[in-house]
């Protein structure tokens, strides 16, 4: 019997011993980010971060004032307006009401509006546009974003904001299009949803979410209540203009609340993250189904969607190699970023409580360090490669309208060392260089390394002419320009 015990004892000494030598120190990253010295640079009022890796958080730092009128200090539970991060929290909220057979997100939305509906439109004659539609963007409506309140200032109605009765607009939100034919990044559209959850539930979207969402993933820091509204969060971060100072009461007020007035703190937004990703893969998720996960972050909109989107998450990056969803949000004064691999369980959030000028280089840094330091891995494409022929090469090699995400800038295909990259102001912004090589495929498409979507490109005269986009059976052909070598 003693054997069998000093086995046993043994076996839980090793065991722990392994488990105690396995742990990883993460510690280097903060020497790494220098947010400290970022802050005091950038007149930052305050910054929090958190890293997760394998489904697990392991890194979470704060650093600065809640307020610049206060010596408080934020800390891990100090909540921050996350803008457009609302967004994705909206989405997930209706997937999870439909899959309890409550909405169905194929039916038309008017249906479900009561205070308001939708106005008459040449574009939506033939095709009344469904909630799956405004939750990617492509319902064709307009209005992108919207201007915060304060106490003591007139806070207009979901009506008021619909009708353009606020600052910003000046009519109605309209479609600019028929809907499901293009992609248009909707502010007023995620207003519309939020409206029509009211009006069918009769009750606040900040409620359903707490309902079926913040209250069963144990969320205590992530609200949708305003700061005018019983129930606001007490520990919060206050925004702060480009000099460093609180603007008005610190606390703005969204009554545009589905597309922009979730309150959070990185810890629960990764909590939220890494529920997703846990779905993602069936294993240890809580309130996030598997079959939700998979709908709500598949890309679903691929014509001019900036890369790739889905339901709330943007879809256009490949960084390390993984595929990932994120998002990011930006208000006056406030804002930030959460993204997750849709594999492994990694990645990371963080909120600022500075206007654009001032957080955006923290920010910037922050998230080119982490995907840097951490040395994460996928294998997202690994389709098999061949070497670029000469020929093609040299039809390659060119400057270019931007072909990536279409916005309004150059890009470039360079030879380098008997190698092609292209070189793109937007990837050498999020990534930090601008050395993205391209890769031909035994297919007869290109990759570029970190760049989620495949392509095609087609020739005209011995010259490039177009490029198709494809990302699984979604493709999308863009027209380029070819400005010379």
């Amino acid at each position: 019997m003693k054997t069998i015990s000093y086995i046993s004892l043994f076996l839980l000494f090793f065991t722990s011993f392994q488990a105690f030598a396995q742990k990883k120190d993460y510690s280097f990253l903060t020497d790494s980010l220098k947010i400290d010295e970022q802050l005091e640079k950038y007149k930052l009022p305050g910054f929090s971060v958190v890293v997760f890796e394998n489904y697990k958080i392991v890194y979470s730092k704060q650093f600065g004032v809640k307020s610049a009128n206060s010596p408080e200090k934020i800390d891990e539970n100090t909540a921050f307006s996350t803008a457009s991060i609302s967004k994705p929290i909206t989405a997930l909220l209706c997937f999870i009401l439909e899959e309890k057979g409550l909405i169905n997100l194929n039916e038309p939305i008017d249906k479900s509006l009561k205070r308001w509906h939708l106005p008459k439109s040449k574009f939506t004659e033939n095709q009344a546009p469904t909630w799956r539609q405004f939750l990617n963007h492509t319902a064709g409506t307009s209005q992108d974003g919207f201007e915060d309140h304060y106490e003591g200032e007139k806070i207009p109605t979901l009506e008021e904001s619909l009708l353009g009765k606020i600052p910003r607009y000046e009519k109605e939100i309209e479609f600019l299009f028929e809907p499901g034919t293009n992609w248009q990044y909707s502010g007023g559209g995620y207003t519309i949803i939020q409206m029509a959850l009211e009006d069918k539930f009769n009750t606040t979207i900040a409620e359903l979410a707490k309902e079926y969402i913040f209250a069963p993933l144990g969320l205590k820091h992530t609200s949708m209540i305003q700061p005018n509204e019983k129930g606001f969060l007490t520990n919060i971060a206050m925004v702060h203009d480009k000099d460093g100072k609180v603007i008005k009461t610190g606390l703005p007020i969204t009554p545009q609340v589905g597309p922009s007035g979730l309150w959070s703190t990185p810890t629960e937004l990764a909590k939220i993250a890494i529920e997703i990703q846990n779905a993602l893969r069936n294993k240890n998720n809580k309130v996030v189904s598997h079959n939700v996960a998979k709908k709500m972050t598949e890309v679903s909109a691929f014509k001019n969607a900036v890369g790739g989107w889905s339901y709330g998450w943007q879809k256009s990056f490949g960084y390390n190699n993984y595929d990932w969803f994120a998002c990011n949000g930006s208000n006056t004064g406030v804002g930030g970023n959460v993204m997750g691999t849709m594999k492994d369980g990694n990645g990371f959030a963080f909120l600022a409580n500075g206007e654009k000028p001032n957080r955006f280089p923290v920010m910037g840094q922050t998230q080119k360090t982490i995907l840097k330091l951490m040395n994460w891995k996928g294998n997202f494409h690994n389709e098999e490669t061949q070497e670029i022929p000469s020929s093609l090469k040299e039809k390659l090699i060119g400057t270019y309208d931007d072909f990536l995400y279409g916005q309004k800038m150059e890009t470039k295909i360079v030879e380098k060392n008997n190698r092609l990259y292209v070189e793109s102001a937007i990837l050498q912004h999020f990534k930090g260089k601008n050395e993205n090589e391209l890769v031909y495929l035994k297919n007869g498409l290109f990759k570029i390394i970190d760049y989620p979507n495949l392509l095609k490109f087609e020739f005209n005269d011995g010259k490039v002419n177009s490029v198709k986009l494809s990302r699984g059976s979604m493709t999308n052909t863009i027209k380029i320009t070819n400005k010379g070598k």
